[in-house]
């Protein structure tokens, strides 16, 4: 059914195809208000090819709008509001309002009603509504329903507009209303138009009656039948579904009135077009046109006449004259024969007349006649013209003679100084011209002649005077030296060997004007130019004298520009340039002719050359040491003047080294209280170095040192027992000394009753006998002049000490103590000594075991452990008597 629709639509039910029709909304149940509760489907029917596809649904309640996509053309919803639809192919519909009613009673209609409908008007109420209905149009009682929920319009026409509700009765209560329904009977089409092809045919010629009406959207699956009318009589067989109706011929008994009528299939609706009045016309016949005098000479001022007649004449004939189709005048009149006009020759009067008869059925021409106006010939025209706009040797010229009137054939003959250059006959307007290439002799006087029979005329003189054209110029380029530079003063001098003065001369720069220079007389002409950068490139000159243009052959001019000062730059791996990076220098002149030798120079020593063959910079690498730092420049030269880049200064960053951690303190016996001073450097690395203390991995402080180290003090508590390191720092690696490790031993605080003190005395005398006996032997060995077979002064970490450490001391008068933790050979023994040095001096300098050893310094204690690890040592303290 749906194609049958679409077939519908498409056909030219009007006589033309029908626009493209919005989709339309059909409800299933057909009712617009249902009880809230109930469902309704909707169904989108479009008007494209692609009506069965994807619809889009449109949904408004109270301002808000959704949209959905269905993958069919159906909906089922159970929300009142307003709803619109769009099938693919096919404009939006219009809206349809649904109410899902929460009333005991609702009178339910069709969405749509058209004229001829069999319309159902449905009250329907709830359980607690007794239905004695009552149905209302426009609120005047229109029918009482005891037995039946329906009222039926049965035929709708435009008398059943209006608004419609139903009454019933609560069994509780009282009596209820339902909703007004509005019904809007509307034309299942419009009102037919006839349309004729032609009002006013032609006798025997065809017309074609077209009845054009339009199916409303909702009724276009109705099939319509047409019926075609004159004077109330129908034409043809009677109706049929096609709109259109063809006379094959129309006669004069066929003129009158003319309507359709356009019905539905089931005849209960029609509708009448207007009346529309057809004329048939019959034409009048050929007219014939008449000269006179027909044999007289034609000359100007002769007076003739033309006269135009048809055969059937009568009062309503319209006469035209036409001269070569453009008309000349017409005449209405009323008697037999016809219709005349008169004038007096002229020259425009020569060519073909014709006219036209028209009755008021079509104008019907005449055959055309002939007419020649003999006038004689005018003095004639001579003119000169050529393709260049002054007269120029090898020029091509050509000779115009042209007489403005004169009857033709017209003779017209050229004359060079009374000699003839030949003759040239003319059939038709405008004259004859010749040809001819000048040479140096063609200069002098020329005339023509024009004759048609009735005696020759002669034109004006015409002066000619040839010019020389100007030849080929040449160029030439003067500049002071071999070869152009940037600044020298460069002339153009350009100059054509023949050609006829004044001459203008342009000069060019890769086809840019520079300037121009005029030689009124000849001769050559010059431009200067100060030479720049841009100057290099193709030059060329031209040559004009008011003939053809002649342009020099090009000369190439390189202009050679001196290197700028260079720019040194470089580009290393990282911000500070460190020992081991791969340096780049590149030097660079921004301006310069290429090819261009680039030197690299550090402290004026030079580095080694790069060249650069099409311009740009050169690039030179170093693998960085500490001996790179320094002032670097380069150099740059294009054989002309060497340019020296600006110095720039490059500091090579050196890693820190792993730093030796030295503890000092004022006494060989270190008790609670001392103070012990921490000394941390890194024997190599560039400055500023931050240096970090720790105990047991806690940070005890940091400073920074520009050389030598630093120091930290601590004052002893009986925490401060284990492991000390220090760490080195400078931006380029944090490295970490091995760990030195610090037993602090003494009296104890509490000391109750003389046994503990004798106990400690004894301890003590002891230990200081000890150390008397080891002074003792120390200081006979060196009497003696050697050292005893055993030497207890002798270090063992002079075997293989580490890097040298510095050590800054302070004044002691006493001997000082310096503690240390010895590895020889990296071995996995470790030697704690405590070793006494004699300070002669307020400020001293103690360097490593092996400066001590030299100084006469003497191990007052040692203990010897196997170390836990490679890198951890082990410091000791022993609690004897201080030796002094």
């Amino acid at each position: 059914m749906l194609l049958w629709v679409i077939l519908l639509v498409l056909a030219p039910v009007s006589g033309q195809f029908v626009r493209t029709y919005k989709s339309i909304i059909f409800l299933q149940p057909p009712w617009t208000t249902v009880f809230r509760g109930e469902r309704v489907n909707l169904t989108c029917k479009g008007f494209g090819f692609y009506s069965s596809q994807k619809t889009k649904w449109y949904y408004r309640h109270l301002g808000k709008e959704i949209s959905r996509e269905t993958q069919k053309n159906t909906l089922e919803v159970q929300e009142s509001g307003e709803y619109r639809c769009q099938a693919q192919g096919s404009p939006l519909s219009s809206p349809v309002s649904l109410d899902f009613s929460s009333a005991s009673l609702i009178l339910q209609a069709p969405l749509s009603v058209f004229e001829g409908d069999s319309v159902v008007l449905r009250c329907r109420a709830k359980a607690e509504v007794t239905l004695k209905t009552t149905i209302y149009k426009n609120e005047n009682v229109l029918a009482f329903l005891n037995k039946t929920t329906d009222f039926h319009i049965s035929h709708a026409s435009l008398k059943d507009n209006g608004a419609y509700r139903c009454t019933g009765y609560k069994e509780t209560c009282c009596l209820v209303s339902s909703n007004t329904v509005k019904i809007q009977v509307q034309e299942s089409f419009t009102r037919p138009v006839l349309r004729v092809s032609s009002f006013q045919p032609i006798s025997g010629s065809p017309v074609t009656l077209t009845c054009e009406t339009r199916l409303s959207l909702e009724r276009s699956d109705v099939p319509l039948q047409f019926c075609f009318f004159r004077n109330d009589q129908m034409l043809g067989s009677g109706c049929s579904l096609s709109p259109k109706f063809r006379i094959t011929a129309m006669w004069s008994k066929d003129s009158g009135s003319y309507w359709c009528k356009a019905a539905t299939m089931c005849y209960n609706t029609t509708s009448n077009s207007l009346r529309s009045w057809i004329q048939v016309l019959i034409p009048a016949s050929h007219p014939v046109l008449t000269l006179s005098p027909e044999k007289a000479l034609n000359f100007e001022g002769t007076k003739v006449k033309l006269h135009c007649e048809t055969q059937e004449d009568s009062l309503r004939t319209l006469y035209k004259f036409y001269h070569d189709g453009v008309p000349l005048r017409h005449k209405s009149v009323r008697c037999e024969k016809g219709a005349s006009i008169s004038f007096s020759l002229t020259t425009e009067h020569s060519g073909n007349y014709y006219c036209t008869a028209d009755n008021g059925h079509g104008a019907k021409p005449s055959e055309a006649v002939s007419l020649s106006v003999t006038v004689p010939v005018s003095r004639p025209v001579l003119t000169l013209s050529s393709a260049e706009d002054l007269i120029s040797e090898g020029a091509k010229l050509t000779l115009h003679c042209e007489a403005q009137r004169g009857s033709l054939p017209i003779v017209y003959q050229f004359h060079h100084e009374d000699a003839s250059l030949g003759n040239r006959s003319a059939h038709s307007a405008g004259g004859v011209a010749i040809s001819f290439s000048l040479t140096a002799d063609h200069s002098g006087n020329y005339y023509c002649t024009a004759n048609n029979g009735f005696g020759p005329q002669r034109s004006e003189a015409v002066s000619l005077s040839i010019t020389v054209p100007v030849s080929r110029p040449i160029l030439t380029l003067r500049v002071p030296r071999a070869q152009a530079v940037v600044g020298d003063l460069l002339e153009l001098r350009c100059e054509a060997l023949r050609g006829s003065p004044p001459i203008m001369y342009w000069f060019y720069h890769e086809d840019v004007t520079l300037g121009s220079s005029s030689v009124p007389s000849g001769g050559e002409a010059s431009f200067n130019l100060s030479l720049t950068a841009e100057h290099s490139g193709n030059y060329s000159c031209e040559a004009n004298n008011g003939l053809v243009a002649q342009h020099s052959d090009t000369i190439s001019l390189s202009v050679i520009v001196p290197v700028s000062r260079p720019i040194l730059t470089f580009r290393a791996p990282r911000a500070q340039a460190v020992v081991g990076d791969l340096l780049e220098l590149h030097c660079e002149a921004l301006r310069g002719s290429s090819p261009i030798l680039y030197w690299f120079y550090h402290e004026d020593v030079t580095l080694g050359k790069v060249s650069a063959p099409s311009g740009g910079g050169a690039y030179f690498n170093l693998s960085l040491t500490t001996e790179h730092s320094g002032i670097y420049s380069c150099e740059a030269d294009n054989g002309l003047e060497a340019q020296r880049s600006e110095m720039v200064t490059l500091k090579v960053a050196v890693p820190v080294s792993r730093p030796v951690l030295t503890l000092r303190a004022p006494r060989a016996q270190v008790a609670v209280g001392d103070l012990l001073e921490l000394h941390c450097e890194a024997l190599r690395g560039s400055p500023l170095i931050l240096y970090q203390f720790y105990h047991e991995d806690v940070t005890l402080g940091n400073s920074s040192a520009l050389s030598g180290g630093a120091f930290f003090n601590l004052s002893l508590t009986a925490e401060h027992s284990g492991n000390y390191s220090c760490e080195a720092d400078n931006g380029l690696g944090a490295q970490r000394s091995e760990t030195v490790t610090l037993y602090l031993t003494g009296l104890t605080e509490n000391r109750s009753g003389p046994v503990a003190t004798g106990v400690t005395g004894g301890l003590l005398s002891l230990a200081g006998l000890a150390a008397g006996a080891l002074l003792l032997y120390c200081w006979l060995s060196r009497k003696t002049g050697r050292e005893p077979a055993s030497d207890p002064c002798r270090s063992p970490s002079d075997l293989d000490s580490q890097e040298p450490t510095y050590h800054n001391v302070p004044a002691w008068e006493e001997l000082q103590p310096v503690y240390s933790n010895v590895n020889p050979r990296g071995e996995n023994v470790v030697y704690s000594e405590v070793r006494i040095i004699r300070e002669k001096k307020k400020h001293a300098v103690a360097s490593n075991p092996r400066h001590l050893r030299n100084k006469g310094s003497c191990i007052i204690y040692s203990e010897v452990k196997v170390a836990s690890t490679p890198a951890s040592r082990c410091l000791f303290l022993a609690s004897s008597a201080p030796h002094r």
